[in-house]
């Protein structure tokens, strides 16, 4: 049995904030490994167009998806939370191997098993070209 992943649902203001923090500092560590850990052996994602079952998947995807995007920095932001669920927006930069930057925008929906783990991960994401001047993150 794996042990919990602090803060557990339900979720208090206080609580999903903590949480949403954990996942954008994890994410920015570009560790897929570190970041797959949050995860329940059996997560299932939708990513864009891609279905992703598994953790181990998931570490695959993750390691992929930063072996292309470069200089990669996320920001996410808290919209909504009931019980073991969130609402979150995200917007994150990165460049390609051409040195083409990128801020992609999107919205996820979390749910969280009675350990802290996510079990599922539903993400839309727009991605528009822009200068490097132009970046925020």
């Amino acid at each position: 049995m794996e042990p919990q992943r602090h803060p557990l649902p339900p979720f208090t203001m206080e609580t999903a904030l903590q949480k949403v923090q954990i996942a954008e500092d994890a994410w920015n560590t570009k560790d897929p490994e570190k970041v797959s850990l949050a995860y329940t052996i059996d997560t299932e994602w939708r990513n864009r167009t891609d279905f992703i079952n598994g953790r181990e998947k998931a570490k695959e995807f993750l390691t992929i998806k930063w072996q292309k995007e470069l200089n990669y920095k996320l920001k996410k932001e808290l919209w909504g939370f009931k019980d073991n669920r969130m609402a979150v927006r995200f917007e994150y930069e990165w460049h390609d191997h051409a040195g083409q930057w990128f801020r992609s925008y999107g919205n996820e929906l979390w749910e969280f098993d009675e350990n802290g783990y996510m079990q599922k991960r539903f993400a839309s994401i727009n991605d528009l070209a822009i200068d490097e001047a132009d970046r925020k993150l």
